[in-house]
């Protein structure tokens, strides 16, 4: 499956992110904002199938950029990490991969980022599932700037239009997604 096209994949991961993961309803968002329909990324991210596709596109949507470390903020971007990492290696390009806590380790080192060390010189993507108004990724930038780094650029599976990409454009940060809302909308 690795050589699958990136348009075949793409178009199987919405295929199965709305038929798995896409609810109409009533539904409070983590930003606290109603909607009535919900995303729930994580059912297909978290399956064997939805985790490679989500890797396998998120690689190819950032080559341009040649990342040297991909991560984002947990809980999120748990699944999709190790994905990434995993096609990555496969693919004969890998690269580091890393978590973003959501409040700094208690104890050790007390680190807010995890896995191997980030260094100025290394070309950041921070990624997540699901945006809305960006305060994850926010928080994925905030966190890094405390190590004096920075993203090249955030990307999400699903961007809800709802804000994320104008607060990244606030930090400096492109934003990119795989898709938008109103493609499940549609």
């Amino acid at each position: 499956m690795l050589n699958v096209s990136v348009v075949e994949c793409k178009k199987r991961l919405f295929e199965i992110l709305k038929t798995q993961a896409f609810f109409k309803g009533d539904f409070t968002l983590s930003s606290g904002k109603k909607s009535n329909y919900y995303l729930d990324a994580r059912l297909v991210t978290l399956s064997p199938e939805g985790a490679f596709l989500c890797g396998k596109l998120i690689l190819d949507l950032v080559q341009d950029k040649k990342p040297t470390a991909i991560g984002g903020p947990t809980l999120g971007a748990d699944p999709m990490v190790g994905a990434v990492g995993t096609v990555s290696f496969l693919e004969k390009r890998p690269v580091k991969t890393f978590i973003i806590r959501k409040e700094p380790k208690g104890h050790g080192k007390g680190r807010m980022v995890e896995g191997p060390e980030l260094k100025a010189d290394d070309t950041i993507v921070v990624i997540d599932d699901v945006a809305t108004t960006g305060k994850a990724f926010i928080h994925s930038i905030d966190a890094l700037a405390a190590d004096g780094l920075k993203p090249a650029v955030c990307v999400c599976i699903i961007d809800r239009q709802d804000g994320a990409k104008e607060a990244l454009a606030t930090r400096g940060v492109e934003f990119r997604s795989l898709f938008t809302a109103k493609e499940f909308l549609a």
